[in-house]
Formats: structure tokens, C-alpha cells, sequence
């Protein structure tokens, strides 16, 4: 029987099954708007040249290198920073000696935007979400007794790109490690900054100035190490479907291209060391297929720039589950959530793996959580017998055709961005951003309405929750990075480094290269905050423009009486009061990740509520005299970073302070339960974790109104 009577009869058989209705009602169409049917056969794959390719050779769809996991397995390269450099230290020895391959090192908040831990703005960020690394002091004590000749190292650092690279090659050179001897990889990816994790320090044109700097200086001193991981990783988490991920991330690699190629240098000088990170989510052929297409597209893209080097168009990627798709709720069910993402990656053929640890949506990981994510890439390594087939899931009909489909629509939107100019001139307008808060706010709604389900959240949900056990950051943390910082600047020859800064400011102004002048810097005990500063003397500290879409999240309601019982009640309070109910939302310290604060801008804006957005990084002090000025009813504080026990107590008195004692504080995020107590007990009247819907947290915000401005018990 021929394909096409095959699927012929199918369609009979589904239809009597489905006693008389048409089968396309079982298609269905995926949140990037491509339509996915129940049943695929070989006709899928025709006109598909792409399909009929092997691994290690191009488009390289079936993977980078002939032979994939049957050679190598993937790195397991477990992203982590624990507080200080030494409690990080003892926890990377014992991962490297408990079966990792790779380092993965995560900076805390105050780092990454160029702070020292004594700097008033960063309170509440030492030591939280990653370590806290002020001087190559610091960076000694978090590589002591690990061989960085021997061990590679990935840093996701952006913004404070300079001190921090210079403080890894110091440290190394102090430990008798040549900088050609330096294996790993430095992410470097500033545009998806100005998209969506927001670490940046300085404005876009003159970050683009650092990143070319430092991919020539690494192309000539460092020949095996990686100086951009293009990332889409939090492109997707601020919301980006498969499809946006894809086309943005990819976008922005071409950017970089073409900055290195301004800067001086040939394709072939960089492009082989030219990496990405992607994140994988619970869609899971989207996500394998999404990995195969990327593949495809950055073949084609490097190929416009006329490679000799076979290696420039060859992708190569680190991934990381998502963070976003863990839950609060029922939270063992994340180990099973970050297994599947991480299968997912796999399949899809990554060079390297993080699988997140199952309390994240909590706390910081504890080291039962940070074990058993370990584990889980362990496990499917060595016991699932995955690794003895290179790309198991090529030829499949379903794959193959999903694939396609990604790498049509990715182009489209890649176009789009090209006739803008290209992805700096696009982030200009807005219209990434955009198109990522529109597709986060849409899923929000689907969710909240339980069209997508997230078991022990919006379906199946467990009455009795069992409680976890949380890691914290003490206070004392940032005591003693300002006590190590205070030795270091007493011991130091401060004329010699004050010189060496002012020769930064210079190259800074008239040209030369960013990463060597650092380096001089570090090596003679300068901070990160201080080459920081040397540098923002000339390019400025880059302050966002904040704006928020309408109409996605109540778009996807539809008629829906939920939304219009709350937009009533809302209307019933501005007939009462003469006000709509106004609002601010602000995210305080220096935590970038602003999906949470768009989210509910846009919805509490669909639903009728004036809402204010803070600009980032507030401190509590800024964010309670912008409330007082904007005449809010509602402060709704946006927490993720661990930082709400300091920061929130904090804009509750500043508040009493200025006269704004009746303005009623929310809080909501990434909050342990334990916390809850807490925070109630210092002013604040509503707390909503994650998975909240909004559409609850409205009822709850409006209630707190009612009863304040209305009177109403």
C-alpha cells in the first residue's frame, strides 16, 4: 500500500473514531502559530533537501560532528555561584569530582553590573543568585586547586565583561596557566541584554566597541577559547516562543559578525569560536527541532560571509532547561519537567548541558537539588543507552517536517530584522522586545485559563504542599567582600593603579584594545567596579526606556466573565473614587529579569487599572518617591533574586517616611513560603508566588483596594 493510501485509509479509520467528525480537528496549532497535525508519512518530508544530510557535514541539521554522543558524550557543565568564592569553590571540586566535565560560573547581580559589594546600590544583591567576585583576589579562591589548564570554564557574564575576563586570566596566569592554555567560553552577548536580562552598563553602540575588543584580543592570545555564547537561553525565558528564540538569537550572532569583521578581522579569524546558548522548555519536539533548525540557519548565515574554514558555519551550543517552567507548586514535579527538557536538548544534539535544580522557583538551589539535577544528566548519559546513535530522531517524519516549519517561519522574522538595519537598529525600535512580552503575555493568559496545563498548578493541584528547605544568603556575605575589598586597596600600590584606570578612560576615548588595558588594571589589584567606572567615565551607564504593551493578555480571554467582572469592579471604583485604581510596579536591586513586571503591567493594564513601570534597578528609596509623585493606591514589588527580606522592608519605611503610609505594598515572585510571615509582618498585605494567575491576584489586589478606599468588607 502507497504513503498516500496508507493515510488515506488513516483518515478513515480517525474519522469513524471520531463518529462522523472531520480529523482536522485533531490538528493542532503550537503558541509559534504553526499547525501540527495528527499523523505524518513521507509526503511531509518532499521537496525537503535538507533532510537527505549527515552529522559533521553541512547544513550540519543532524549535528555539529560526524559521530556526535557515539565519540563524546556532551559536556555536563552545571551553571552555579554560591554567595562567596570559597563556598563556590568547594562546591565546583566536589561536582568535577562527583562526575561534571565542565564549569559553568554564575555571577551575583552586583557583578554583573559592575558594582563593588560596597556600593549603596547593591544592599540587597551581594552574594545572591551567584558569587561575588570584586578583584582577582576573589577569582583565586573560586579556581583554587582547579586546573584551568586542564578544565574549561564558562562564565555568563555580559555587562562587567572586562574586569571579570581579566580576572579569570590573571587568576590563571598566577596559577602558572598560559593564556593559550585557557579553555571555555565567555558569553559576551550584550544585544540580548538590551532584550531581555537587562545586565547591561553601558549603552548598546559602545558595548558592541567591548565585544569587538575582546574577540580580537582572544582571537590572537587565546586560540581555544570561546569569545561570544550567543544566547537565546533568556530570550526564551522572558517569554520568546521557539520560533522568536531561534530567529533573535541568531540575529544577533550575524550582528557580531559584522562587528568583528568592522573591527578589523576576517570571518575565519573568530568565527569557529563563535558559540550559543539555548534554552529548552517542555514543548518537546518543538524544542529538538528548534536545535536541528538553528543549525541550518547559522550555516546559511556564516555562508554569506565567504568562509574558507569549514568550522565558521558549524553551530555549536551549550543549553540550559528552563527556569521558567519550574514550579512552585508541587515542586518534585520539576525534576520530572527539567529530565524531559533535558532529553529534549540532548536529542537535539547540544555540545554541553545545565539541567536547573528542582527548588528554583523557591530558592537558590540547595546541594540535595544541585546533586540530583547533576544526576539527571548522569543518568540519561550513562544508563539510557542514548549515546550510542548519532541523532536517533533524524528522518522522522514528524522531526523533519517540525524542523522545516521552524526554519521558515525563524526566516521570515530574520528578514524582518535584516530590513530594519539589522538587530542593533532593531532593538532601537523596540520591536524584539515587544514581540517577547506580547508572546509572554499571551502564554500568562493561556495558562491562567488552563488551555496550557501546568500540572500541580492549573490542574491537578495538591491540597497539603510539602514544605522544602531553603538555601539563604546571609548579610554577613557582603561584610566580608567589603572587609576583603578594604585589604586589597590598603595593600595595593593605589598610585599605579590609579594610572593604570586612567590609561583604560583613555583607550576608552581615543582607541586601542578595552580587554588588554583591563588586564594591566586587574593584574595590579584594580576592582571590577573601578575598571567599571573607568570605563563608564567615557561611554556613559545606559538607562532604558520602559514600555508596555496592551491588549495581549485580555485578547487571549476572548469574551471571557472573569475579565469582565473584574474590569467592572474596577470601573465601580473609579465611579466611587473619581480614580481608576493606579499602580506601581517596580522591581527593585539589580535583578534584570523583567518578565514578571511586563506580565503584570499589561494584564493589570487590560483589566483597567492606571499602571506605572519603574525603570530598572530602583532602590527603595527611588521606587517609594516614585509612588509618592505618581499618587499610586498599589506598589506591587516584583522579587526574584532573593533579595525581598532586605529591599522590601526597606521601601515600606521610606514610604512611612515621605507621607505614603497608605499606600498598600504586594509583593510577588520567586518568595519562599517561609518567608511569607516575614513580609507580612513589616507592612506588606499580599504576597503571590509563582503560578499565581493574574486574573487571582487581581481579585485579591482589588479586595485590599475595596476595603481601604470603599470601605467595603
Amino acid at each position: 500500500m502507497s504513503q498516500h493510501s496508507q493515510k488515506k485509509k488513516w483518515q478513515e479509520l480517525a474519522a469513524k473514531e471520531l463518529k462522523g467528525k472531520h480529523t482536522d480537528s485533531l490538528n493542532w496549532e503550537t503558541p509559534e502559530g504553526i499547525l501540527v497535525k495528527p499523523i505524518y508519512t513521507a509526503e511531509d518530508l518532499e521537496g525537503l533537501d535538507s533532510v537527505n544530510t549527515l552529522s559533521g557535514i553541512a547544513p550540519y541539521m543532524r549535528g555539529p560532528t560526524a559521530t556526535m554522543y557515539a565519540n563524546r558524550p556532551w559536556t555536563i557543565r552545571q551553571y552555579a555561584g554560591f554567595a562567596t568564592a570559597k563556598e563556590s569553590n568547594d562546591f565546583y571540586r566536589k561536582n568535577l569530582a562527583a562526575g561534571q566535565t565542565g564549569l559553568s560560573v554564575a555571577f551575583d547581580l552586583a557583578t554583573h553590573r559592575g558594582y563593588d559589594s560596597d556600593h549603596p546600590r547593591v544592599a540587597g544583591d551581594v552574594g545572591k543568585a551567584g558569587v561575588a567576585i570584586d578583584s582577582v583576589e576573589d577569582m583565586k579562591i573560586l579556581f583554587n586547586q582547579i586546573p584551568l589548564d586542564k578544565v574549561s570554564v564558562s562564565m555568563t557574564m555580559n555587562g562587567a565583561v572586562l574586569p571579570v575576563l581579566a580576572g579569570y586570566i590573571v587568576a590563571a596566569e598566577e596559577q602558572g596557566v598560559q593564556q593559550n592554555q585557557l579553555a571555555g567560553t565567555i558569553q559576551n552577548d550584550i544585544l540580548k541584554e538590551y532584550l531581555t536580562r537587562n545586565t547591561y552598563i553601558y549603552p548598546p553602540r559602545s558595548s558592541m566597541r567591548i565585544v569587538s575588543d575582546i574577540i580580537s584580543y582572544c582571537s590572537q592570545n587565546m586560540p581555544r577559547y570561546n569569545t561570544v555564547s550567543i544566547s537565546g537561553y533568556h530570550i526564551m525565558e522572558a517569554g520568546a516562543d521557539s520560533v522568536l528564540q531561534t530567529a533573535f538569537t541568531l540575529a544577533d550572532g550575524k550582528e557580531y559578525i559584522r562587528a568583528a569583521i568592522d573591527g578589523g578581522l576576517k570571518i575565519d579569524d573568530f568565527a569557529p569560536r563563535l558559540s550559543f546558548f539555548f534554552g529548552v522548555g517542555m514543548n518537546f519536539f518543538m524544542e529538538i527541532a528548534m536545535l536541528r533548525a538553528a543549525r541550518f540557519l547559522w550555516h546559511k548565515i556564516v555562508s554569506e560571509f565567504n568562509p574558507t574554514n569549514l568550522r565558521s558555519a558549524v553551530l555549536r551550543t551549550h543549553v540550559q532547561t528552563s527556569g521558567w517552567s519550574l514550579t512552585q507548586q508541587d515542586p518534585y514535579n520539576n525534576i520530572i519537567r527539567t529530565t524531559l527538557e533535558a532529553l529534549a536538548a540532548v536529542l537535539g544534539g547540544t555540545q554541553s548541558l545545565h539541567t536547573n535544580s528542582f527548588d528554583e522557583a523557591v530558592s537558590l538551589p540547595t546541594p540535595l537539588s544541585a546533586r540530583t539535577a547533576r544526576n539527571t544528566q548522569i543518568i540519561i548519559q550513562e544508563e539510557s543507552q542514548i549515546c550510542h546513535v548519532v541523532d536517533p530522531l533524524g528522518g522522522s517524519y514528524y522531526i523533519e517536517s517540525l524542523t522545516a516549519s521552524i526554519i521558515r517561519e525563524a526566516q521570515k522574522i530574520m528578514d524582518e530584522i535584516e530590513q530594519l538595519g539589522g538587530m542593533a537598529r532593531a532593538i532601537e525600535t523596540g520591536m524584539p522586545k515587544m514581540r517577547i512580552e506580547e508572546s509572554a503575555a499571551r502564554r500568562q493568559a493561556r495558562i491562567d485559563q488552563g488551555k496550557d496545563t501546568i500540572v500541580g498548578v492549573n490542574k491537578y493541584r495538591v491540597k497539603d504542599e510539602v514544605p522544602m528547605d531553603v538555601l539563604e544568603v546571609p548579610s554577613s556575605v557582603r561584610d566580608e567582600q567589603i572587609n576583603r575589598i578594604k585589604q586589597i586597596k590598603a595593600r595595593r600600590d593605589n598610585p599605579a593603579v590609579q594610572k593604570a584606570l586612567e590609561k583604560i578612560t583613555n583607550v576608552a576615548q581615543k582607541g586601542g584594545n578595552l580587554l588588554a588595558a583591563s588586564i594591566d588594571a586587574v593584574r595590579l589589584r584594580a576592582t571590577v567596579g573601578e575598571v567599571s567606572d573607568a570605563v563608564e567615565k567615557v561611554f556613559g551607564r545606559y538607562v532604558a526606556t520602559t514600555r508596555v504593551i496592551s491588549g495581549a493578555y485580555a485578547s487571549e480571554y476572548g469574551d471571557s466573565e472573569i475579565i469582565a467582572a473584574l474590569r467592572k469592579r474596577v470601573k465601580l471604583f473609579f465611579e466611587k473614587t473619581g480614580r481608576r485604581p493606579r499602580m506601581l510596579v517596580t522591581k527593585m536591586g539589580q535583578d534584570g529579569h523583567d518578565r514578571g513586571i511586563k506580565v503584570v503591567a499589561t494584564a493589570y493594564a487590560d483589566l483597567g487599572f492606571d499602571v506605572d513601570i519603574s525603570p530598572m534597578f530602583q532602590t527603595p528609596e527611588e521606587a517609594a518617591k516614585m509612588a509618592i509623585e505618581n499618587d499610586v493606591h498599589l506598589v506591587g514589588v516584583s522579587s526574584l533574586a532573593a533579595g525581598h527580606k532586605t529591599l522590601v522592608p526597606q521601601l515600606i519605611e521610606n514610604l512611612k517616611k515621605m507621607g505614603g503610609e497608605e499606600i498598600i505594598v504586594v509583593v510577588g515572585g520567586v518568595i519562599p513560603p517561609v518567608d511569607y510571615d516575614f513580609l507580612y509582618s513589616k507592612g506588606v498585605q499580599g504576597i503571590f508566588g509563582p503560578g499565581t494567575a493574574i486574573t487571582e491576584s487581581a481579585d485579591k489586589v482589588l479586595q485590599l483596594l475595596e476595603e481601604k478606599f470603599l470601605k467595603v468588607k
